[in-house]
């Protein structure tokens, strides 16, 4: 670590008093959760916040287990890294694990493509409201932050989700003094975001503190890519190279996971959470602005998708 780093990790990193306060906030959430619910249920991608948030619920239930299950919304196009952490992850704590696959949807008619290699990232809403719809969950808890984007800005901790599993930013609760209303009608659910006052730097001090294990992909290795639009597309069956474009081998890392359709790498050489804690201290972009190629085209794709249902 050079001095500069050294400089900057003493005075950007978050103290354990912040962390603490975060930490303890979540877990108030998540009890709640398990308290209010009859069929709650966490929402994993796999992703780091989505790793946050159960490391936390499991913090929360101790030293019980984990009372709730937890669902994965499985496109079809994850990168592999991703499903074998899933897998190792589910055994090694026994977790209760749900899989809604858009598969599943495309065969029943719910879901039509227009092409085999169309990006799938939008389509996963139909996939979550059969998944909740299916299991009755009157509770999704996820991984969302407020800086994530403009449209999650918006957003409040328990996000209330009509008939339709649609949001609706009129029909808000109020959550003054972080007090919260469960009360639901029939067929009505909550998505809750216990991590919605985190910061993307805030999410990796806490992987860094806590030891947060997360798939290969998030730390540096080599990968085949192309350079489209000023992003690193990843080079694979579902993201082949157009004509005339070049493929080169460069050290990047992921800032976050969802459909390889849409997905981008960075450049980066941090192998570890602390070497991310210095990345993401000096990067100028948003993580889905820098990565996702469907945010990016459409600066109001993310309230579209969650007025539909998307989470």
């Amino acid at each position: 670590m050079t001095a500069r780093d050294a400089f900057l990790t003493s005075e950007f990193r978050a103290s354990d008093t912040h962390l603490n306060w975060l930490e303890d906030e979540a877990i108030s959430i998540l009890r709640e959760v398990f308290g209010a619910f009859e069929r709650p249920a966490i929402l994993c991608s796999c992703g780091k916040d989505s790793l946050v948030v159960l490391h936390l619920a499991m913090k929360a239930a101790a030293p019980g287990k984990l009372p709730v299950p937890i669902v994965h919304i499985d496109t079809g196009h994850n990168f592999p890294e991703v499903i074998s952490f899933r897998e190792a992850l589910v055994a090694r704590h026994g977790l209760q694990l749900i899989v809604g696959h858009l598969d599943d949807s495309i065969r029943r008619g719910t879901i039509r493509l227009a092409h085999p290699l169309e990006s799938r990232n939008r389509h996963q809403t139909v996939t979550l409201l059969e998944t909740i719809e299916a299991n009755r969950f009157d509770a999704v808890v996820g991984g969302a932050r407020r800086d994530e984007e403009k449209a999650r800005a918006k957003e409040r901790v328990f996000s209330h989700r009509d008939s339709f599993g649609q949001w609706q930013p009129r029909a808000q609760r109020p959550e003054l003094w972080n007090l919260y209303n469960t009360q639901l009608a029939p067929n009505e659910n909550f998505r809750v975001f216990p991590i919605s006052n985190w910061t993307e730097l805030d999410v990796w001090n806490y992987i860094a503190r806590e030891n947060i294990e997360l798939p290969s992909i998030y730390y540096t290795h080599r990968r085949e890519v192309i350079e489209r639009s000023g992003l690193l597309v990843p080079v694979t069956d579902i993201t082949p190279p157009r004509e005339g474009e070049t493929v080169v081998t460069r050290d990047v890392r992921f800032r976050t996971v969802g459909d390889i359709s849409c997905t981008c790498p960075v450049a980066s050489t941090a192998a570890n959470a602390h070497d991310v804690v210095i990345e993401t201290i000096a990067a100028t972009n948003s993580e889905r602005g820098a990565t996702r190629m469907d945010d990016r085209a459409n600066d109001s794709a993310m309230e579209r998708r969650k007025k539909e249902g998307y989470f």
